[in-house]
């Protein structure tokens, strides 16, 4: 029996994503029996990047204005450098991944999508791996930065790149198995 049946799964994101980090993780969850659905601001479609210009488009499944994290058991933000960015001036996006930080649910982010992690106040004191162009922005927020291909912490799975996707899936789905992580501090 794949691991996650029975686990709804949260994937937000808008134009401008890393491809790869939001199809690899949706894949990969899925496979292991997750209902994953893709959250985003807008829009019946939003597009990915890929290499050095536009990737293809996934279709939203729910509108971020009809998403509560207690729908969901996890959340996935992936990176670029767009993607985060745009979400992190989004006020019902940084309460949407606040959400789930204080309720106790899983939270991975890869590449520069820590910055969400850092607006939604997260970050400090917390053990976290990005994208190493953003390691000064996770330090000024207080955040222990590692350069490690994943790192964890009470639930929050980060990882560098996408050369990293691998060791973030297989986190990702360690961590959703696991469940919720009540005791962690705010």
């Amino acid at each position: 029996m794949p691991r996650l049946t029975g686990k709804t799964v949260a994937i937000l994101a808008t134009d401008g994503f890393e491809q790869s980090e939001l199809d690899r993780p949706l894949d990969a969850l899925r496979a292991q029996g997750a209902t994953v659905h893709v959250v985003a601001p807008h829009g019946e479609r939003i597009k990915g990047w890929s290499g050095s210009g536009w990737g293809h488009s996934v279709p939203v499944d729910r509108l971020l204005a009809n998403a509560g994290e207690s729908d969901y058991d996890a959340l996935v933000l992936p990176g670029g450098q767009i993607n985060p960015d745009l979400l992190r001036t989004d006020p019902g996006a940084v309460e949407f991944v606040r959400a789930f930080w204080r309720a106790g649910k899983p939270i991975g982010a890869i590449c520069h999508a820590p910055w969400l992690l850092i607006e939604a106040g997260i970050a400090k004191g917390r053990r976290i791996t990005s994208y190493t162009s953003i390691r000064t922005d996770v330090e000024n927020a207080g955040g222990r930065w590692q350069d490690s291909e994943v790192v964890t912490d009470q639930g929050l799975v980060t990882s560098r790149s996408p050369g990293d996707l691998d060791a973030f899936c297989d986190a990702l789905i360690e961590e959703i198995s696991e469940g919720r992580h009540d005791n962690r501090a705010a």
